[in-house]
Parts: C-alpha cells; sequence; structure tokens
C-alpha cells in the first residue's frame, strides 16, 4: 500500500531541550529500549535546540523517511506525517525559533503534499492521554510561521 501523506500531527518530547541533541537518544527509544520497538524512529522529523560553536539554533532534524508510514499516533499513521517538537510544551510555551523552523518544514510537505492548515493536529486530539504538542503550544502561534 502506498503511503500518502493527507494530514500532519505535531508532537513535544517532554524532555528539556538544553542544546544537547538528543534526536538519538529519541530514536533508540523508539528502536531498542521500548517494550514494543518500532524499526526507525516513530516521527517523520524533529525541532531542537541546537549547538555548533558558540552558536545556538533550532534546526529541523530528519527522522523517518518521508515515503514511509509513521508510528507516531495510534491508529492515524497510515497517513499523516509527524513532527516533534523537542521541549515539555506542558510547562513552557516553544520557543519563537523553534516555531519558525518547525513551520518551514510543515510548509515544505503541505506544498508537496498538498495538505491544508485545517489538517494539523495535535497527538491530543486523537488520544486524551497525550498532551502534545504540550498544553501551552498553541496551534495559532505555529500557523503564524507556516506560509
Amino acid at each position: 500500500m502506498e503511503f500518502i501523506p493527507q494530514r500532519i500531527f505535531l508532537h513535544h518530547s517532554l524532555t528539556k531541550d538544553c542544546s544537547t541533541v538528543s534526536w538519538g537518544a529519541i530514536r533508540r527509544y523508539h528502536t531498542v529500549t521500548r517494550r514494543r520497538t518500532f524499526s526507525a524512529i516513530g516521527y517523520h522529523a524533529g525541532v531542537e535546540l541546537v549547538r555548533s560553536g558558540d552558536e545556538l539554533y533550532y534546526e529541523v532534524l530528519m527522522g523517518r523517511m518521508w515515503d514511509r508510514q509513521g508510528a507516531h499516533c495510534r491508529g492515524e499513521n497510515h497517513d499523516s506525517l509527524s513532527i516533534c517538537f523537542i521541549g515539555n510544551f506542558d510547562y513552557h510555551k516553544p520557543p519563537e525559533a523553534q516555531l519558525e523552523a518547525g513551520g518551514r518544514i510543515i510548509s515544505l510537505w503541505m506544498k508537496l503534499y498538498g495538505i491544508k492548515l485545517k489538517d494539523i493536529y495535535g497527538h491530543r486530539d486523537f488520544d486524551a492521554s497525550k498532551s502534545c504538542p504540550g498544553k501551552l503550544f498553541d496551534l495559532k502561534d505555529l500557523k503564524h510561521y507556516i506560509f
């Protein structure tokens, strides 16, 4: 069955973002540590604070290949791409620079796959036990960076 993305799901890692790239740890958790492991990281992309020398910036990190079904929201993976914003946005709002970086990759996905703004969801919209992308993550703030 061909994977054709029609929706985008937003997640947060529930971990502190501290400029030490943790994307590898998330990948390891998904592929090795979990009770039911995945063949690859479950998310298609991540947005994380990266330090390069003295410079700090938000970078979009590659996850699962975009032509492969993700493993990020039970029962909803068949037609959705996913992005994980590194941080715990139940306690603080995501930084504008992180939203801007995430908005760039989401804009690209929307153009490539014809996804509409109304088809961007938080994980919490489909699983009441999840807060993704965080209680203080306002989708309106992110939409400001989607063009």
